[in-house]
């Protein structure tokens, strides 16, 4: 079986499993953050966690933008800056603006998360990179790029956002959790996740490919039944909740 056929199979069964895994997520909760329990294996603090679980995927689509030959491609470089802009934040930064310091993510979860980023470094820099079509300067003209272009830098500034609220929540050294408020979190209770969705919808738009779509497919998997457990657990927890918020997206649900 040559690459590109293995390529093909390979996405088939990542978006078949994105299927199950949505299904899923709404019957078992990954154990980490907030819904963080025992039974799931060892803890580490949520700064390693993240460094750990994030940094896979950055090396590995390094390594496949480095061993092809499209490396002065001006589309491939510029979808690179929006690969790294996300990951390198997200695998270099954040963990280090996170205050807490308490074992609060498994070990499981990160080898889980890391393997995923691994095959999902693969699926989309090996699309971009070697067996997706080679797309020549036009392409920033074309509205599927324009239009991913921008939604996937209104996702990064809403989940960039999103984040600095909920981090700026707690003190060095406090735990417990507050109410959200500003930003998207006057509409929703998880704008960071609704920004992690817009990103790589946009991505999806901006590459138009299977798999930089799985990847969409995926996020949306993950994150969606996540924000409705968060919004219930908030709600259950805060009687003084706003009543108004919706989980994910603005006015509906």
């Amino acid at each position: 079986m040559d690459e590109p056929t293995l390529y093909r199979w390979l996405v088939i069964t990542w978006m078949a499993l994105a299927v199950i895994t949505f299904v899923a997520l709404f019957f078992v909760t990954a154990p980490y953050g907030r819904f963080t329990r025992s039974g799931w294996g060892p803890r580490i603090s949520a700064r390693w966690g993240w460094i750990l679980m994030e940094t896979p995927v950055l090396i590995t689509f390094l390594v496949l933008f480095g061993i092809s030959d499209r490396v002065t491609n001006p589309v491939c470089l510029v979808l690179l800056i929006f690969w790294m802009a996300h990951y390198v934040h997200r695998s270099l930064v954040y963990p280090f603006r996170v205050h807490s310091s308490r074992p609060s993510i498994t070990v499981s979860v990160i080898a889980m998360g890391a393997v995923f980023n691994i095959g999902n470094g693969y699926l989309n820099g090996r699309y971009l990179f070697t067996l997706g079509p080679e797309l020549g300067v036009s392409w920033f003209y074309d509205p599927r790029f324009v239009m991913g272009a921008i939604l996937f830098w209104s996702g990064y500034a809403l989940n960039q956002h999103s984040d600095r609220v909920l981090i700026g929540l707690r003190a060095p050294g406090e735990t417990g959790y507050k109410i959200p408020r500003g930003g998207g979190y006057r509409l929703i209770s998880c704008p960071n996740y609704l920004g992690e969705m817009m990103e790589w919808g946009g991505w999806a738009l901006a590459c138009w490919g299977l798999g930089p779509l799985a990847f969409f497919v995926w996020t949306f998997a993950n994150l969606a039944p996540r924000a409705f457990k968060t919004h219930r657990w908030y709600k259950e927890n805060f009687p003084d909740y706003p009543s108004r918020r919706k989980a994910l997206l603005p006015f509906i649900v």
